[in-house]
């Protein structure tokens, strides 16, 4: 498709005259095109069209288009009936009563060029500056991040069930790329065993009949890599995705092949959940597990303003693999804001994003003060007997010793990196001064070696510190208590615009869907209408329309 950019046509005189009728209190979407346009111009999506071909869609209007939809949570074909029949739709797209609309399917081809030319992050950024160029999004503020789960567009398979849709998976991709070869190699059982979707058959339920039935799929499985593999076979079939799939499931399910015998792995030297293969036809949905939640997919991290006065506007969303720990998104996000130069003074996370390095780091190299709590000391000491928690020995970063609340002088003081590579200093005490000491039960269990500490670097271990006695206060607190004001931007993107299930396979366009969710939630509370009605902690008695006709 070709594209030959054209200046936004202002709303027809027809569509204006009748949906001002049909709406004479106002519509969200006549709101919107009245106070921002188009937001949206051709030239922002130029790189992914072609000069020459069949002249493509306004991409402006698409871009609308796929936003409008997660205003209201429609599919593909019901956007594309909303856009041939509603007058409010047409308004917004400039659009005649008489327009036919478009084909549903070019909602895919466009959100595939998004993905593929790098410009879905600008759907959002595009409303972030338009509503910053009218004082609703300031960059210097106050910002809360959180997560929620998001389940894969798949169906949960357990270990059997992964097996039999992997190997046919396979046999469905070499039916298309290979008939031929296929039909020659192809075993007589294979079709009555995979003919049909794995879970529509009565499996086995004793362990030992399933084991038995995973043996045979398995042997199945290495009999047809054996044949790919072979000399006559051509080599691209073993670069057909599904086949790489296949071989990927097989190593982390099967032991190699002794004297032609199968057998499954055991539960030990199965792979972590990080690498782990869960169905076929989405190999980045990972099992994870928080609290009492248990799925198979992603994370959504989301960040919003939470200023008083102000619309809490979602400034970054930030998607992972479901194993991607909440703090490990700390300087990506930090990142992705300073480019949009929306950094925040101060960032309220909860405690599974606020370690002691993203303390001193994210307040030295970004200038933002993360709020939130800290873990508390876990050792035995600080739960059974505080006294002889690490917090109350005296260290002497000068000296590079420590003093024992008995008044006992370290005597060994080294640097080494933990298991994660972070810098840790470890400090011994004189076996001497602990073996002789009455509170050594107290102090520590070991009945062979004296107390020893294991501490972070000076910044750290003073911004831990300092954490820790402060995040009891009431200041700290009422601080912090801003931070619970997220769930309520989560939840709406959850009823409002299926935050919670994916529509897509793969990460990437899991995180565009996020993407265009974030830019619809953004519009909802800042236009307020009967139609859309939100709770943002947002001050209720404040026109924020009128706020931005100003």
């Amino acid at each position: 498709m070709s594209l030959h950019s054209k200046p936004i046509p202002p709303v027809p005189p027809n569509t204006a005259q009748v949906a001002h009728a049909a709406f004479p209190k106002g519509n969200i979407y006549i709101q919107i095109r009245d106070t921002l346009g188009s937001i949206y111009i051709d030239e922002d999506f130029a790189d992914l069209f072609s000069l020459k071909g069949k002249p493509a869609l306004a991409p402006w209007r698409l871009a609308l288009i796929c936003i409008m939809q997660y205003m209201e949570n429609l599919s593909d074909r019901q956007v594309a009936e909303a856009v041939r029949g509603r007058i409010d739709w047409k308004y917004m797209l400039s659009l005649p009563l008489d327009d036919d609309g478009f084909d549903f399917s070019i909602l895919s081809e466009f959100r595939t060029r998004l993905l593929e030319g790098g410009k879905e992050e600008l759907l959002l950024e595009r409303i972030l500056e338009e509503l910053a160029s009218r004082g609703l999004l300031k960059g210097k503020n106050r910002q809360r991040t959180d997560s929620t789960h998001i389940l894969a567009a798949i169906r949960p398979l357990n270990r059997l069930e992964t097996l039999g849709e992997t190997f046919r998976a396979a046999l469905n991709s070499l039916a298309i790329a290979a008939p031929e070869w296929l039909r020659n190699n192809i075993l007589e059982d294979w079709f009555e065993r995979y003919s049909r979707r794995i879970e529509n058959y009565r499996l086995p339920k004793l362990d030992n009949q399933r084991e038995n039935l995973g043996n045979i799929i398995g042997a199945d499985g290495f009999n047809l890599l054996e044949k790919i593999d072979s000399p006559n076979a051509p080599s691209w079939l073993r670069h057909i995705r599904a086949v790489e799939i296949l071989r990927l499931v097989w190593i982390q399910q099967f032991y190699a092949p002794v004297e032609g015998k199968v057998q499954w792995r055991t539960p030990k030297d199965m792979p972590p959940s990080t690498i782990a293969i869960h169905s076929p036809y989405d190999i980045e949905a990972h099992y994870s597990s928080k609290r009492s939640v248990n799925w198979v997919g992603y994370k959504a991290h989301l960040t919003e303003t939470c200023d008083e006065g102000s619309p809490h506007l979602i400034t970054h969303v930030h998607t992972t693999l479901s194993t991607v720990t909440d703090e490990a998104t700390v300087e990506p996000i930090h990142q992705a804001l300073a480019a949009k130069s929306l950094l925040p003074e101060e960032h309220l996370m909860d405690l599974g994003y606020v370690t002691a390095q993203l303390l001193v780091s994210s307040q030295e190299e970004h200038g933002v003060e993360i709020i939130g709590p800290v873990r508390s000391d876990p050792s035995w000491q600080a739960k059974n007997h505080p006294k002889f928690a690490s917090s109350n020995f005296q260290i002497d970063w000068n000296k590079k010793i420590a003093i024992c609340p008995k008044g006992h002088q370290s005597q060994k003081w080294s640097s080494r990196t933990d298991v994660t590579g972070q810098p840790v200093i470890d400090i011994r005490f004189p076996a001497s001064a602990c073996n002789s000491c009455s509170s050594r039960r107290r102090c520590t269990r070991s009945k062979k070696h004296p107390r020893g500490l294991t501490i972070r670097s000076q910044k750290e271990y003073v911004a831990l510190s300092e954490r820790r006695q402060e995040q009891s206060t009431p200041e700290f607190l009422k601080t912090y208590a801003q931070r619970a004001g997220i769930e309520g931007t989560l939840s709406q993107g959850i009823r409002r615009a299926g935050l919670r299930q994916s529509r897509y396979i793969g990460l990437a366009k899991t995180h565009l869907q996020h993407i265009l969710m974030a830019a619809a939630l953004n519009l909802c509370p800042t236009f307020r209408t009967s139609q859309c009605s939100t709770k943002r902690y947002m001050n209720d008695n404040q026109n924020f329309s009128q706020q931005i006709n100003r």
